[in-house]
Formats: structure tokens, sequence, C-alpha cells
């Protein structure tokens, strides 16, 4: 089993909850299911999965009245084996937007506070009309209140290195050199750098590390990642609507090649030459909602609350995982990063999309500054330590001119250039290793 932050998230509700049940939100193959399976087991006497996509039938249960106390009887006749503890047994929803009642109930069982409930489902982040799958049935009534919501995202690199083998104090010893801004041993640096090279390949789709792990096979690791891609392209095609279909895909299958640019704002045109927003900007959207892509905005001011000063319609896209970025490319790109061969515009992309992975992972927001005359650029600006803390990407190791810019006309407390190097400190900016950036 892949150890996940996830875990401690569930463990983390289990002991705070009040009367709030747990719904799980995120891309499809990320591993929610399989996370919530491994933790009823292990934590709970009994364990009950009802999985609305699997068994349709199972919805009979949340039909008519929707009380805490008819809903476990009714739970009880369908699961006559499982004997139902109070305050030891968990119920899983799977797939829960296939059965709007069920979501609606949470707020009851919520109440009950009899037993525990962890809801989970694929695209949730759609809205209602976003979906074309009929049996998607719109809730009536959220349970605002009574449910807790956690998002999952496919491996982060710490996980990666717990993949690997490495152990908690391994990592908190790498730590160290990041407070106190020591260098870290060349030896050390440079096997961690060609760790991260090899995260850039993989990515953090549970499936892929785990068959990495045991195999150490990038040929696998791009057949799965194709697999996973192709299952994406079919939600699309399953998922979205009407003429959305084919705009969402087009989106989609640009931003491979919108990233290798050196502008790599995203371009309508660059989906289909002279289109605008007004055509693919519910594309754009539906992508953002499903979880497949991360979204960066840029802002008018660099100041507190970023959400504050967004731009509407200047952003540029990431995929979600690096990997499936990078299965896009192929393997000879792939071979490329991992002999740090490549060069150009794509390298660069590929890097930002790294750190804008590891950024969201960590629970922040994305967004970069661009002046509209792009005599600066900082790729990412972050809200850390009561301020904005520029994050300027670098796939190498050269000068930071719109860095040192933004730090005089900002006055930022601090600034952070990531670089394909080792850690540095000049006044108040600090040089990282790109694999640092997990502890940002």
């Amino acid at each position: 089993m892949l150890r996940r932050k996830a875990y401690d998230d569930l463990l983390k509700w289990k002991r705070t909850k009040s009367k709030e049940c747990l719904l799980i939100k995120g891309a499809r193959q990320i591993g929610k299911t399989y996370i919530v399976r491994e933790f009823g087991k292990k934590e709970y006497k009994t364990f009950i999965e009802i999985n609305f996509m699997q068994k349709p039938s199972l919805k009979s249960i949340f039909e008519g009245e929707l009380s805490a106390e008819e809903i476990y009887k009714r739970i009880s006749i369908h699961f006559p084996k499982e004997n139902l503890l109070k305050g030891n047994s968990l119920i899983f929803l799977d797939e829960i937007q296939k059965c709007a009642k069920a979501r609606t109930s949470l707020k009851f069982l919520a109440e009950d506070n009899r037993y525990d409930v962890i809801a989970s489902g694929s695209l949730l982040g759609l809205h209602y009309g976003q979906d074309a799958d009929t049996e998607v049935e719109e809730v009536e009534s959220i349970p605002v209140g009574y449910e807790r919501q956690l998002v999952m995202h496919s491996l982060d690199f710490k996980e990666f290195l717990w993949a690997y083998g490495y152990k908690d104090s391994d990592i908190e010893y790498l730590k160290s050199f990041y407070d106190k801004q020591e260098k870290i041993p060349d030896d050390i640096n440079e096997k961690f750098r060609n760790i991260l090279k090899e995260y850039i390949i993989v990515g953090g789709m549970p499936e892929v590390v785990a068959d990495f792990a045991a195999r150490k096979d990038f040929g696998r690791v791009q057949q799965i990642q194709e697999k996973i891609l192709s299952s994406y392209d079919d939600d699309i095609a399953n998922h979205a609507t009407g003429v959305e279909k084919v705009k969402v895909r087009k989106c989609y299958d640009s931003v491979p090649r919108q990233l290798a640019k050196e502008n790599k704002k995203f371009k309508y045109s660059e989906v289909e030459k002279k289109s605008t927003a007004r055509k693919y900007s519910d594309s754009v959207m539906w992508l953002e909602d499903s979880n497949m892509v991360n979204v960066c905005r840029n802002v008018y001011e660099p100041r507190l609350p970023l959400k504050a000063n967004e731009k509407e319609n200047e952003f540029k896209i990431y995929y979600n995982d690096t990997g499936l970025l990078m299965a896009r490319y192929g393997a000879e790109t792939k071979l490329a990063v991992m002999t740090n061969k490549i060069l150009g515009n794509a390298k660069g992309g590929i890097y930002e999309n790294l750190v804008s992975e590891i950024l969201i992972k960590n629970g922040h927001s994305l967004h970069y500054y661009k002046t509209e005359n792009s005599q600066m650029e900082i790729e990412f600006i972050i809200e850390k330590d009561g301020g904005v803390i520029p994050v300027e990407v670098k796939s190498g190791n050269t000068s930071t001119p719109s860095l040192n810019n933004f730090m005089e006309r900002f006055e930022s407390k601090y600034a952070i250039k990531l670089i394909d190097g080792n850690i540095g400190a000049n006044e108040k900016k600090i040089s990282l290793p790109h694999f640092m950036a997990m502890f940002l």
C-alpha cells in the first residue's frame, strides 16, 4: 500500500468531527476509493461500501423517508451479514453523484451521528448542467454545515519519496537545510535532483507510482499513463455536454503545446485559429471544475488578497499531474529530461507545471504576475508569512531581473528562486533546488 497524506486527513476527521460527514473530491484515478477502503478496514470493526455506479439498485436505500433510522434499516436489509456498531462502523457512499438523495441525506446521517459516513465520487467538481451523464442527479439540498470536504490529488513529491523508501526522518533531515538556508552536501543534493527528474517523468498517479516502485520500468510507466489519459478522454466524451465535448478536448490537448511556448499564457487562438473566450471559456471552466487541470491567474496587483486581484481572462493552464504531461510529450522528451539534455521553452514549461502541481498540493492557490508591457513576469506568487511571496522558476540557474525588480517595487519580505542547483541566499532572495518547493 502506498502511504498517502490523505490517510492522516481521514484520521483527523475521525477524531475531530462533530456531527459531520466527509466528502472527498478530486480527479479520477488519484486513489480516493482505495484510501477509504483501507481506512475503513483498518480503523473500524464494520465497513460497508455502497457504490452507486457498480450497483445502481442500492439507490433504493435512499428512496422515501430520509431519516437516519429508516436509512440504516434499509442498509441492514441489503447487508445482513454486517453488524453496525455505534461509534465503530464506517459507511462509504461511493460515486455519490449518481444518487442525489444520498447526498441530501448526509445532513440527517450527520445529525444522527451514530455511524461515520464518507462520500466520494467522480467529477464532483462539475456543476449541475456541466455533466452530460443522464445518471448524474441534481442535488435538491446540499448538506451545508454537515459535510467536511477534502480535496485529494495525485501523490506529491514527499509521498513519492515515501514510495521510494525514504522515511520521515530522512525528509526532516533534508528540510533542516531549508530551514537553516544552508547548502546541501553535493552528493545528497544530486541524489534528490535525480529523483525529482524521475518524479517529473512518472508523476503521482497511484497506479503509475506503485508499478514504478516495484519494477523501475519507464516503458510500463508510459503504458499506464496512456491508459489514464485515455480514461480522461473518455470522461470528456461521456460527461461534457453537446458541442462542449469537442471544445473541451481541443482545450485539453492544446495545453502541452501552449506550455512549450515562450509566452505560456493560455491563448484561445492556439486552440483554434481566431477563436475567442466567447467560444471556449466554458470549456476551460469544465476542465478546471473536473480537476483535470490547474489554472493559474494573473493579478492586477500582487497584494493581499490575491483572489480579489485576479484578471478574469489572463491565465495559464497546467496539467494536474506532470507525469501525464510528459506522457503527452512522449518517450524521447522523457529521456531528454532524465539526461538533462532538454532545451528551449518546453523545458521551462515542464518545470512550471511541476511547481504548479507542488504548490496546489501544498494548499496554495495559483497566481502569477505579469505586467502589460512584459517588462516583469513572475511565474508564481503565493500568500505566505502574512504577505505575498514571489516564486520564480528557472529550469537552469540564470539571472533574475524580473524577481529583482519585483522585490524592489513591492518590498517583499523575501523571494524564492527555484533552480537546478543548490541552496543559496542573497539578502532577501533565497535560491532553492526545485525539489525543495515541497517545503513552501
